[in-house]
């Protein structure tokens, strides 16, 4: 079959060639009736095609010595495939309900998560991630730059340690330490500190975060307080 650029040059041609008869001018007017339906038609399949093949979206959140964060939206039932695997250590904090399958070396495991649910996913090479629930759902990312700095020097004010009510640890290991932070209306903390930068995630409005905003935050001391009448979620990712 011809190009859409050939069939163009065809039709042109012809008519540079000389006077047409009545039966070929009919019968240009016929193909080129046919080139436009048939440019029309490539150009749906060109939009078609550019659907099909997008998995969804990356929408850059954060970019620090220490991490990139980013939010990556998975369309359903759309392979996202990452030839190349991953080469950093990574948090994932899932911003939806859903369920999705993770394939990696011929292995299929299957995730069923709820919005605020935390995952570290380790170094991998090649995987294809599917989200197999009938919405698309969105996953905040926090990519770890590199190893820990150094070891980090505890505090006598840490905020697991004196004020357990609203720091509770959500995971932790050699690279991060994840809190879960909860506040209920106008409730307010004891003075803690943070010895560590932090990547922090709210889950709903607040006086402090906007629901789904992500800040960069450094150590401190300080006393929190959620005057507002709303109860007050957040999610803290500590960089060792």
């Amino acid at each position: 079959m011809r190009s859409a650029k050939g069939i163009a040059m065809w039709a042109r041609s012809c008519c540079q060639a000389g006077p047409c008869q009545p039966c070929d001018t009919r019968h240009l007017v016929m193909r080129r009736t046919g080139l436009s339906l048939l440019l029309t038609m490539m150009s749906v399949s060109v939009v078609w095609a550019q659907q099909d093949a997008a998995p969804g979206a990356v929408a850059p959140k954060l970019d620090t010595p220490q991490v990139r964060v980013i939010v990556a939206t998975l369309l359903p039932r759309t392979p996202a495939i990452a030839a190349n695997g991953h080469a950093t250590d990574r948090v994932l904090v899932y911003l939806d309900n859903g369920s999705m399958t993770h394939t990696e070396g011929g292995r299929m495991t299957t995730i069923d998560f709820h919005r605020g649910d935390v995952r570290w996913r380790a170094a991998s090479g090649p995987y294809i991630s599917e989200n197999t629930s009938d919405h698309p759902i969105r996953i905040l990312e926090v990519d770890l730059k590199g190893p820990p700095a150094e070891r980090a020097v505890k505090s006598a004010l840490d905020a697991v340690a004196v004020d357990p009510k609203h720091f509770k640890v959500q995971f932790e290991n050699d690279a991060v330490r994840v809190l879960r932070v909860h506040y209920d209306a106008h409730d307010k903390s004891q003075n803690h500190q943070h010895v560590l930068n932090r990547v922090i995630l709210y889950l709903n409005d607040s006086v402090v975060g906007k629901m789904d905003e992500v800040r960069a935050s450094a150590p401190r001391i300080h006393v929190e307080e959620n005057d507002s009448d709303q109860p007050a979620d957040a999610i803290a990712v500590e960089l060792k």
